[in-house]
């Protein structure tokens, strides 16, 4: 279906859809200071921090973090899946993402293979590991625990990795957990994303439109009724562009207009049984 919106409109992908391309992202400007901060830490280590409710950005904001620095010649970036398993679960898929064999019943033997690969990584190359956990709020303690003893050495004088965590606003709740206040407390970069301004949402809308190659898709006037009913929310901008997309598809309309919006999303009242209209 996607392919025949795509042709339809005579769009390279869907803007409106969860595969865009990474390099047709759109990066606001909120973004680079964290970009910033987290291109260094790649040579220092420790913990930087990603949150935001639902649909304020974190899973862009992350592909774009690791586009940024995977950029950089010899940088190994390493998302973890296993956030809700046990620890033994996390030992079996580090020792599997980083190409090492791990002993199935010998903690401490991972434990030291694991490290001995993340510090030869260093000498060759100066570069931290990268680890990248998505969800995180939904990690077990154990695991989060077990991520900072492994990640440092030398009495926390040097850093193993460099580890990106993102989660929602549980996982600031979390942090402030006692058995995670010293792993809170290591986190060098923050970025907490918030509602986005009408503004910020059009530009993302125009940018998203442009990288697509459905520049005149939208007229301006429906650019900005979107951005203003989405309240403040890149997801609920998009779901409502992709019902615009299938509706101009199935009605054969080449160009969306703002009319359709309120065709589509203005709420119908029904008369009531029995009522009387006014004469």
């Amino acid at each position: 279906m996607t392919s025949r919106l795509c042709q339809f409109f005579g769009l390279k992908f869907n803007p409106a859809g969860p595969e865009v391309p990474t390099e047709a992202l759109f990066k606001s400007p909120r973004l680079e200071p964290f970009f910033f901060r987290v291109s260094h830490q790649v040579r220092e280590g420790g913990f930087a921090l990603i949150t935001g409710e639902s649909g304020l950005g974190k899973s862009v904001t992350l592909r774009l973090v690791c586009d940024r620095l995977g950029k950089t010649r010899d940088v190994l970036i390493i998302p973890l899946q296993q956030s809700l398993g046990s620890v033994r679960d996390f030992y079996r898929e580090l020792g599997e993402r980083f190409e090492v064999p791990l002993g199935a019943h010998n903690r401490w033997a991972s434990f030291k293979a694991l490290r001995q690969r993340w510090a030869s990584h260093i000498e060759q190359c100066a570069f931290r590991p990268i680890v990248v956990l998505d969800e995180a709020q939904s990690t077990p303690t154990a695991v989060l625990e077990e991520l900072k003893i492994l990640s440092s050495k030398d009495f926390d004088s040097k850093q193993l990795l460099l580890l990106v965590l993102c989660g929602d606003g549980r996982l600031n709740e979390r942090l402030a957990e006692p058995d995670l206040v010293p792993l809170g407390n290591r986190v060098r970069a923050r970025l907490r994303l918030e509602a986005a301004t009408g503004k910020e949402l059009r530009d993302c809308l125009e940018h998203l439109l442009r990288e697509a190659g459905g520049e005149a898709l939208m007229t301006p006037e429906l650019m900005t009724v979107v951005a203003e009913h989405s309240m403040g929310n890149y997801r609920v901008m998009m779901n409502t562009c992709g019902e615009l997309l299938y509706a101009g598809l199935q009605r054969e309309v080449k160009v969306l207009d703002e009319k359709l919006f309120f065709e589509l999303f203005t709420p119908t009242h029904a008369p009531r049984a029995g009522g009387r209209g006014r004469r």
